[in-house]
């Protein structure tokens, strides 16, 4: 059986993040294949024109984060695993989760990040205020 991946990132921060920077912390020699996620702030939601929007996190979010990270890493035959969330006021065109996974192999890097992208989108306590260009507004993903 293959050692465990490394997680290399796996945190909620309040600063600007980029692929890149995500990518280049998973990438290596033994890496035949980095594939990326950037879930990025789109101007529209269900047919609305969004103005801004800002996320707000739960004290634990950092630590569940590192945790999905963890499963996905003893999940599958990866490499490195890196993600990270954003928190705080986002504008059109930031990336708010992005997240890395380096592979041998590109089929078992993009089901990783798949799974890593719907594991943290489905457990982070992470919520999403929706401001519309109407001045309305929304709460997203509170349960």
């Amino acid at each position: 059986m293959a050692p465990m991946a490394a997680v290399l990132l796996a945190d909620v921060v309040t600063d600007p993040i980029h692929v890149r920077d995500v990518a280049a912390l998973v990438t290596g020699s033994s890496a035949g294949a980095v594939v990326t996620f950037s879930g990025d702030v789109r101007d529209h939601d269900h047919g609305r024109h969004v103005a801004r929007l800002e996320y707000e996190g739960h004290p634990t979010a950092a630590a569940v984060l590192a945790e999905c990270a963890a499963e996905i890493a003893a999940k599958h035959d990866v490499i490195a695993v890196a993600a990270v969330h954003r928190v705080g006021p986002l504008e059109i065109g930031d990336s708010a989760l992005v997240a890395a996974v380096a592979a041998a192999h590109r089929r078992e890097a993009f089901d990783a990040c798949a799974d890593l992208v719907d594991v943290i989108k489905e457990r982070l306590p992470v919520w999403k205020h929706q401001v519309f260009a109407d001045g309305t507004d929304e709460w997203v993903n509170c349960a």
